[in-house]
C-alpha cells in the first residue's frame, strides 16, 4: 500500500492513495487545519503499518507561527503528531533530549533497552517537537551551531520550558478534534534533557500531565554543564589529550576494582553494585595507585587525583559546591561513559568527548548570560572549558543581562528544585516515576537522589504516594552498559495513573542490543523503589529475579 501524502490546506484537487477510512481521517485533519488557533498544519500522511512501525496511523506535521529572533534567524515550534487508527484514548508528549532543534519521530520511545517498545504501538497519540528552534540554523558556527539559538532570548525560554507549555494544550485540542473525543489521560515521557522537560512540566504546569516518566533527568543542567569544565581540567592535568588521560584498560581496571569491592554488598554476586551508598563508604580509588610510576596494572598518582576530583564534583575557591558529587559504579568503563567524558568516535569532533563539544557550546551560548562567543572547532570548544573560571564564570548561569531577562537557572531549572514540594502536581492526583543510572556520566544520580530526599521531607515522608524513584546499577546515560537494560517503567506508571496500583519492584532483563552485559550473572534482576535496594532473597537455588527481594 502506498502512503498518502497530503500537503497544503486545501483538498479540492488532491487525491490520497491509501486505505479509504484512514485517508479520509487525514484529509479531515488537514482540511480542518484552522480548527486549533496557534497551529499551522502543513502535512498529513496516512501511514500504513510497517515492520519498523507496526501500527497504521496518521502523521501530522506542522508548526506554530514563525517569528524573527533578535539574532535575525526565523523561529517556530515545529512538531509532528502521530495518531493511531486504533486509539486507546490517551496521549503522550515525547520530550526530547540534547539541545533539541530537530523533530525526532513521534513514536514515544519508552527508554528501555528494547528500542521497539514505544507508546505509539500501544495505541497512544504521540507528539514530538524541536523545542522552538532549528538546530541547523547556524552552519557558519561549525560544531557550536547547534547551541547558537542561545543568542536569542525567546529561543532560550522555549528550550527551557515555553515550548512544552505552548504546545501541550494545542496538541491536546488537535487530538481531541481529530478523534472527536476528549483525551482520557495525558502522559509525558523523556530522558536526559527530556527528563528535565518532564520535571519542569510538573513544576510549571502541574495539571497538564496525569503521569510523567522521567529518565536520568538533567534538571540542574546548567550546573551539570559546569562539571564539563571541571572534568576537562581534571583530565588535562593527566594528559592534554583527553582520550589519553585514561585508556580503556585504565577504566576497566577502575571498574573491576569497584566491582570486586562492592558487588556482594547486597548479598548477591551478579556483576552489579546495587548498594551504591555502602560502596561509596567502602571503595577507595587510592588503592589502585602505582607504588612506582610507570608500573602497569595500576593508576598513576595524577590519574587517581583526577578521578577523585571528578567524582567529588566542581567547587569554587571557597570550597562551595557548584553541582554534585557522583557514585562509584562499574558502568564507568562503558563506551557510553567514555564517549561522554573522554573520547568519542566522531571524526568531525576530532574524537573529542561530548562534554567538550556539545557541552561546551551549550555552557557558553545557552547557560552563560550574556552568551559567550565561541569558535566552532573542537580545539576552540576544549579551550573554552580549559579556561573556564569557577569563581568568575560559574555565577553567570544565574545572571541576567539586557534582553536576557531570565537567567539560565530560571528558564532551565524547575522552580524550587533545591527545595521541591510539587504540591500542585500532588494535589491534582498526578503520578511520576523517575529512574536514573548509577553510572550516568552526564547527570549525577546523587543529585537526583538528593532532590527526591528533599521532596520526601517536604511531603511529610509521603513523596512515594505520587513519585517513585528507581536507581539502575551499571546503567550510564540511557539504557545499556553493564546493566540489565531491558526494563519497562511506563506500564507501571499507566497502572498507577489509571488503576491506582502503586509501582513496586520492576523486573529487568538484558536487551539483544546490549553488548556490554557479558559480565552480568543471570538473565534478570529487579529494580526497587528508593530507598529500597535489591538484596539477596534468601531462597535456596533461586535464579534470575527470584534471587532478589526489595529491602
Amino acid at each position: 500500500m502506498k502512503q498518502a501524502i497530503c500537503t497544503g490546506v486545501s483538498f479540492l484537487t488532491l487525491l490520497c492513495m491509501a486505505d479509504a477510512a484512514t485517508a479520509k481521517t487525514c484529509e479531515d485533519a488537514l482540511s480542518n487545519a484552522q480548527a486549533v488557533p496557534g497551529l499551522v498544519i502543513n502535512e498529513a500522511v496516512a501511514t500504513p503499518s510497517t515492520e519498523g512501525i507496526p501500527v497504521a496511523h496518521c502523521l501530522i506535521r506542522g508548526s506554530t507561527p514563525e517569528r524573527k529572533g533578535v539574532d535575525g534567524k526565523t523561529y517556530s515550534i515545529r512538531f509532528e503528531i502521530r495518531l493511531p487508527n486504533q486509539w486507546n484514548g490517551s496521549m503522550v508528549h515525547q520530550f526530547n533530549g540534547g539541545n533539541d532543534g530537530v523533530v525526532v519521530p513521534a513514536l514515544g520511545r519508552l527508554m528501555g533497552g528494547d528500542k521497539k517498545q514505544n507508546a505509539l504501538t500501544r495505541g497512544f497519540a504521540v507528539i514530538s517537537s524541536n523545542a522552538g528552534h532549528d538546530g541547523e540554523a547556524y552552519p557558519e558556527k561549525g560544531i557550536a551551531g547547534g547551541a547558537a539559538f542561545g543568542l536569542d532570548p525567546e529561543a532560550r525560554l522555549d528550550y527551557g520550558y515555553k515550548a512544552v507549555a505552548t504546545l501541550q494544550p494545542l496538541a491536546r485540542a488537535f487530538i481531541e478534534k481529530y478523534y472527536g473525543k476528549a483525551v482520557v489521560h495525558a502522559y509525558g515521557v523523556g530522558g536526559s534533557n527530556g527528563g528535565r522537560h518532564a520535571l519542569m512540566a510538573a513544576s510549571r504546569m502541574p495539571d497538564a500531565f496525569d503521569g510523567l516518566l522521567v529518565g536520568y533527568p538533567g534538571f540542574n543542567l546548567p550546573k551539570a554543564a559546569i562539571q564539563h569544565a571541571w572534568d576537562v581540567q581534571a583530565w588535562q592535568s593527566v594528559n592534554a589529550d583527553l582520550a589519553k588521560a585514561f585508556s580503556r584498560q585504565d577504566m576497566e581496571l577502575l571498574a573491576g576494582a569497584i566491582l570486586s569491592t562492592c558487588d556482594t554488598l547486597d548479598g548477591v554476586e551478579d556483576g552489579l553494585v546495587s548498594d551504591a551508598d555502602s560502596c561509596e563508604a567502602k571503595f577507595d580509588p587510592r588503592t589502585l595507585q602505582c607504588k612506582q610510576e610507570g608500573t602497569s596494572g595500576c593508576l598513576s598518582e595524577k590519574q587517581v587525583a583526577a578521578v577523585i576530583k571528578s567524582h567529588q564534583g566542581p567547587v569554587n575557591s571557597k570550597g562551595e559546591a557548584l553541582y554534585s558529587r557522583w557514585t562509584w559504579d562499574p558502568g564507568m568503563a562503558s563506551m557510553n561513559w567514555r564517549t561522554w567524558k573522554l573520547e568519542s568516535p566522531v571524526e568531525a569532533w576530532g574524537k573529542r568527548p561530548i562534554i567538550s563539544v556539545m557541552g561546551a557550546a551549550s555552557l557558553a551560548q545557552i547557560f552563560t548570560t550574556p552568551p559567550v562567543p565561541v569558535g566552532g572547532t573542537p580545539d576552540d570548544l576544549v579551550e573554552f572549558l580549559a579556561k573556564f573560571d569557577f569563581d568568575k564564570d560559574a555565577p553567570k548561569i544565574f545572571a541576567t543581562s539586557g534582553k536576557f531577562k531570565e537567567s539560565a537557572a530560571e528558564f532551565m531549572i524547575p522552580p524550587s528544585s533545591d527545595n521541591p514540594k510539587l504540591e500542585a502536581f500532588r494535589d491534582a492526583g498526578n503520578k511520576m516515576i523517575v529512574f536514573h543510572g548509577e553510572a550516568d556520566p552526564v547527570f549525577s544520580v546523587v543529585d537526583t537522589i538528593n532532590w527526591y530526599r528533599k521532596l520526601n521531607v517536604n511531603n511529610a515522608n509521603t513523596a512515594s504516594d505520587f513519585v517513585r524513584l528507581y536507581r539502575i546499577p551499571g546503567m550510564p546515560h540511557g539504557a545499556g552498559g553493564p546493566s540489565f537494560d531491558d526494563f519497562d517503567f511506563f506500564s507501571p506508571l499507566v497502572a498507577w495513573v489509571e488503576k491506582g496500583e502503586a509501582p513496586q519492584a520492576v523486573s529487568a532483563g538484558i536487551s539483544s542490543e546490549n553488548k556490554e552485559a557479558g559480565k552480568l550473572v543471570g538473565t534478570k534482576t529487579i529494580y526497587c523503589p528508593y530507598p529500597q535496594i535489591a538484596k539477596a532473597s534468601g531462597i535456596a537455588d533461586a535464579k534470575d529475579d527470584a534471587r532478589y527481594r526489595c529491602e
